[in-house]
């Protein structure tokens, strides 16, 4: 049984869900890769599709959120000659060969995009096996109307009527939840991870804004610093060198924890009460199946503002915005412990942790049943 994973390297999301599938099959003894679109037909193509993502969500988020949007707006299919369509058939033809040689049994796509080029792929008769893709974030991305998969899964049956707009049969959406790794899908008592981190054991906030260290996280920790509570900060600054220094070496009254790149982020999520964060799509499936209260703050325009409105309209996460600062959100939360218990009870819900088991043994079931 061989099952490929179909990504586009935009963002950490896409390859970290791909990761996860591929971890897992693995140990359920399925034979399992990924194979990046253009990657393969270029990596420096690649490189520019990733920096260029990451430039413009970082530099110019106006022109991407807006680009975003006049995008989302389109629910009808893609006009099979306009320039995305054009550029799909080209990507679709250059994977052929690869996809031919590996020959499937499944194919799973974690980007809007790399469906597409399945689809165009199944249309030709390239490819006959199940097609099923992953939507990343807590709403349903452009270029989804213009696939045609077998199945489609989703992170909350919330989703459904934004997948019925789009075009998409609702005996098509598989509301597992987004794929994460199982280090993410057990929760350990908050003393055995603070042992392990060798921190106090004491109310403790995390706050990290993405892989890329997003917005003025100094200003913010000075904010919180002076709240007249008993709580000490971990903050993860991700590969922003520069953040990393200045928060180091500032002299704060609270304990402050600074991290560059963490790699134990499954830990200081369990260490954690409440996590301060930017609303991507794998990190918030990440703190919902770890159970952990969220506010949220700097979302990239576009998918990221989405999520937020998932998340503040379900009741999972509070939201900091010029009138309503990090300081006050997080008062609410220490101060008021209806007001914990309250985003607790949302985030019990919405929190999938065996998003990755369910939607691996989903697929060994259908192929075996295929087989049958």
């Amino acid at each position: 049984m061989k099952v490929l994973i179909v990504s586009v390297k935009a963002g950490y999301g896409h390859h970290s869900t791909a990761n996860a599938l591929i971890e897992h099959f693995s140990e359920l003894g399925v034979e399992c890769e990924m194979l990046d679109t253009f990657e393969y037909i270029n990596p420096a193509l690649a490189d520019s599709i990733d920096n260029g993502y990451l430039f413009s969500t970082k530099y110019i988020p106006k022109i991407y959120g807006k680009a975003y949007d006049k995008l989302d707006k389109r629910d009808e299919k893609w006009d099979k000659m306009s320039p995305i369509s054009v550029l799909s058939k080209i990507v679709s033809h250059k994977l052929k060969d690869y996809i031919t040689d590996y020959n499937p049994d499944a194919i799973i796509g974690t980007h809007s995009y790399a469906c597409m080029l399945m689809t165009y792929l199944q249309e030709k008769k390239i490819v006959s096996c199940p097609l099923i893709g992953i939507v990343t974030d807590f709403t349903v991305h452009p270029f989804w109307e213009s696939t045609n998969l077998d199945y489609y899964v989703t992170a909350d049956s919330l989703l459904n009527n934004q997948m019925k707009k789009k075009g998409i049969d609702e005996l098509k959406i598989l509301p597992f939840g987004i794929p994460i790794r199982k280090n993410f899908s057990r929760k350990r008592p908050k003393t055995d991870a603070r042992n392990e981190l060798k921190i106090d054991n004491k109310t403790t906030i995390l706050l990290m804004m993405g892989s890329m260290g997003f917005g003025n996280i100094l200003k913010e920790i000075e904010e919180i610093d002076k709240l007249g509570f008993d709580f000490q900060i971990i903050c993860v600054c991700g590969k922003n060198k520069k953040m990393y220094k200045e928060i180091s070496a500032h002299i704060w009254q609270k304990n402050v924890i600074t991290y560059g790149f963490a790699d134990n982020v499954d830990v200081l999520m369990d260490a954690a009460d409440c996590i301060i964060t930017k609303p991507g799509g794998l990190t918030t499936s990440e703190f919902l199946a770890k159970q952990l209260p969220a506010i949220i703050m700097n979302p990239i325009r576009g998918q990221e503002d989405r999520n937020t409105e998932f998340l503040v309209n379900n009741g999972a996460a509070i939201m900091v915005t010029k009138t309503f600062p990090l300081s006050e959100a997080l008062f609410q939360v220490l101060n008021n412990p209806w007001r914990l218990e309250t985003l607790k009870l949302s985030v019990k819900h919405l929190g999938k942790p065996n998003s990755t088991k369910d939607l691996c043994e989903f697929v060994i079931r259908l192929l075996n049943e295929d087989e049958r």
